[in-house]
């Protein structure tokens, strides 16, 4: 029976029983293809940094298909089985359920968390919130912590170093490489880091109002301060009273503009807009990307650096 029908056919089986995939390991070996290194990630930012520090020498399977929303992805047996074969998985923890789960019905020693890997901040913990007033639905997200690390490109450089690690330790053929790729993405994403510092030094206003709160690494990096229509979770649904108290900041500070993103519907961004006489624009938490897109992270961050400075008035 060739491997990958082997490994499906282990998925099923422990998806069935509940039961690990400990028996088929042995036979399935690696996802990987042409005597790559086989890496499973669980959604575009990690598979983003993986293929820049893998580069020729790895094979990357990304788990959340373009299009979909990463938060809300159901793996089939066949995705479970790719976990199982892979030999290096790489995830956040908390971020997507069924890939924790999976992780820990197959996963064994071959996952990285990068949440391991760098500080998260806590849910809410750099939303902008006035005395006496509630953060915008974090309990109801159930995260404890925000998982939207990737958008600080400072600690995406430090997730892309133990990428590095990771990979070298199960390729130690290629670990040189890894290490180089790494550091060349560092200096990359530092240039990024420059770049926004510089664009969002002399704004008029300071307030993202957008859609869901996942831009909290951004405001915390670069000294802003954000509004969230709704929590962590973009299911997160916005109470009335929270709707009305984004409403009033966006009066008070001024605003032009309310945030929505690509993979979820404008249509309450859209309603407070025309209360408090704003216009709507994309700023992409970039979970994922669009079915035919070009972009990558990198001209999708410059995107919505430029989106920012319209918004906020910078000079």
């Amino acid at each position: 029976m060739p491997r990958r029908t082997i490994a499906t056919a282990c998925a099923v089986l422990a998806l069935a029983a509940g039961a690990g995939l400990a028996a088929c390991s042995a036979d399935s070996d690696s996802a990987a293809s042409g005597g790559k290194l086989g890496v499973v990630t669980s959604f575009y930012p990690l598979q983003f940094v993986t293929e820049q520090v893998g580069g020729a020498d790895v094979a990357v399977t990304n788990l959340a298909k373009p299009g979909a929303e990463p938060h809300d992805l159901e793996l089939s047996a066949r995705q479970v089985g790719e976990v199982g074969d892979a030999k290096v998985i790489v995830y956040l923890r908390g971020f997507q359920p069924a890939v924790d789960a999976a992780v820990d019905q197959v996963g064994g020693d071959r996952a990285l968390d990068v949440a391991t890997t760098v500080p998260l901040l806590k849910a809410g913990e750099s939303a902008h919130v006035h005395e006496g007033e509630e953060p915008a639905h974090e309990e109801e997200s159930g995260l404890s912590t925000d998982p939207h690390v990737w958008l600080d490109p400072t600690r995406l450089a430090t997730i892309g170093d133990a990428i590095a690690q990771r990979l070298g330790a199960a390729d130690p053929d290629h670990a040189a490489t890894y290490t180089a790729n790494a550091a060349a993405l560092r200096g990359k994403l530092e240039t990024l880091d420059r770049e926004y510092a510089a664009g969002l030094a002399t704004c008029q206003r300071h307030e993202l109002i957008t859609s869901h709160a996942a831009f909290g690494y951004l405001a915390d990096r670069y000294h802003l301060e954000q509004v969230g229509l709704s929590g962590l979770t973009p299911e997160d649904e916005p109470a009335p009273q929270r709707l009305a108290a984004v409403a009033q900041e966006a009066r008070e500070h001024g605003a032009t503009t309310i945030f929505f993103e690509t993979l979820v519907s404008p249509k309450v961004a859209d309603t407070i807009a025309r209360e408090v006489g704003a216009k709507t624009a994309v700023l992409d938490p970039i979970e994922g990307l669009q079915p035919g897109a070009t972009g990558d992270y990198f001209s999708i961050m410059r995107d919505n650096l430029a989106a920012i400075r319209t918004a906020l008035g910078c000079s």
